[in-house]
């Protein structure tokens, strides 16, 4: 199967002292529908190339090429759109604004790209019963947990119906019983609706929900795991 996410040779040097690559040749393939977790100890480089991988960062060297467009073509407002329109983030401290409700956050993806307010309205609403979180649209942040915060963010994180959904630990502040209620809503939207993960987390339960672990260590990939036999 064609992947729909490429890396090639990607590596990231930051300049501290004499330059510390953080990342130092890694490449990776994603076809459309997998699930996969990348996996390492802490300083492992997994951070760096989930940032490469969306866009948020430039590499020292290599490319990232998704869907047939290679990052390395686009210039910042490029990219910027591309990952406004094909990148759906989940990350660790959720980056809610704190001002608008559950349901403006969910929406304001979708206002971005100028669709109609009828259309937003209904996919948000959506979004949110797909979560679980109807019930909490008009909440702020503040009046959520660390779990209903999560869910949200997931719901945002979807609002364009993204090529792909990049996650940066998206457990790591999050207590037991939330993390499975997270791990499973992914687990959930990847097997019914066919939507692509791939999820940074030192959490090993992850690897029970995940088509392929990506190990890491010191900056490489050091192996590729096919995983079968998945929960359903």
């Amino acid at each position: 199967m064609e992947p729909i996410l490429r890396a090639e040779g990607l590596g990231r040097r930051f300049p501290v002292g004499d330059g510390v690559w953080a990342l130092k040749k890694a490449s990776l393939s994603v076809p459309a529908g997998r699930f996969v977790l990348v996996a390492g100890p802490s300083g492992c480089g997994k951070t760096t190339l989930l940032n490469l991988l969306g866009g948020l960062d430039r590499p020292t060297r290599g490319d990232v090429e998704l869907r047939g467009v290679r990052y390395s073509t686009l210039d910042e407002s490029g990219l910027a759109r591309l990952r406004r329109t094909e990148i759906g983030f989940v990350f660790q401290f959720f980056n809610l604004l704190s001002d608008l409700t559950a349901e403006e956050n969910v929406a304001l993806p979708m206002r971005m790209t100028h669709m109609p307010r009828d259309e937003v309205a209904a996919r948000t609403a959506m979004l949110l019963e797909a979560v679980g979180m109807s019930h909490r649209a008009r909440h702020t942040p503040y009046e959520l947990s660390g779990g209903e915060q999560q869910r949200v963010a997931v719901a945002r994180a979807l609002a364009n119906d993204p090529t792909i959904i990049l996650a940066d630990e998206p457990t790591g502040n999050l207590d037991s019983k939330n993390s499975t209620e997270v791990m499973d809503l992914f687990r959930r939207f990847n097997r019914e609706r066919k939507q692509t993960f791939v999820v940074v987390s030192h959490d090993p339960a992850f690897a029970e929900y995940a088509d392929v672990v990506v190990w890491m260590q010191d900056g490489e990939i050091t192996s590729v795991e096919e995983r079968e036999g998945r929960p359903s």
